[in-house]
């Protein structure tokens, strides 16, 4: 039984039959929904902490889904997965994929700039300030991006900018 049929929450149920709705009026093509069923079911499993079925639909989507811009929420969505189980090089790889079709997707941005940011700490605790430095100066790249795209967002990371002046750099 797919995903979207057994839902036991009151909002998965009622985006289950918006979204049904939808897929019933809208002029798309039997693989683009077919695509967004997957993808559904994708982040269903994903908030579940169902990683594994939620790669399996991703992985399924991604197969059909012809559109740039909707094939990159699924590759931030299997970056997102790679991050929390702590592959964080697989991750770094999705959300690269992702912004190659959809630039401006600034929560990719961010999640490549706290991946850098960890890496820097990792250095720092490890002796190696000219890597940490390197590592840092990357993070800050891609959060001044995705502060650029989101000004209200990433409040943190822009402290963090200012408190180590990389803010204009």
């Amino acid at each position: 039984m797919p995903r979207s049929q057994r839902n036991d929450n009151f909002i998965d149920k009622t985006f289950t039959v918006v979204a049904d709705a939808l897929l019933r009026i809208l002029p798309t093509s039997q693989r683009e929904k077919q695509a967004f069923m997957h993808y559904r079911d994708g982040m269903s499993a994903q908030s579940e902490g169902e990683y594994a079925e939620a790669l399996q639909n991703y992985y399924a989507a991604m197969r059909l889904e012809i559109d740039a811009y909707d094939r990159s929420y699924i590759l931030y969505n299997v970056g997102l997965i790679h991050a929390s189980n702590g592959e964080h090089g697989r991750a770094l790889d999705y959300y690269y994929q992702a912004l190659e079709r959809n630039p401006s997707l600034a929560q990719a941005l961010n999640n490549i700039a706290v991946i850098y940011h960890y890496r820097g700490e990792q250095a720092v605790e490890s002796g190696l300030s000219e890597v940490s430095k390197i590592l840092f100066d990357r993070a800050a790249d891609y959060w001044k991006e995705a502060i650029r795209l989101a000004p209200t967002n990433y409040i943190e990371a822009q402290n963090w900018l200012k408190t180590t002046n990389r803010e204009e750099r």
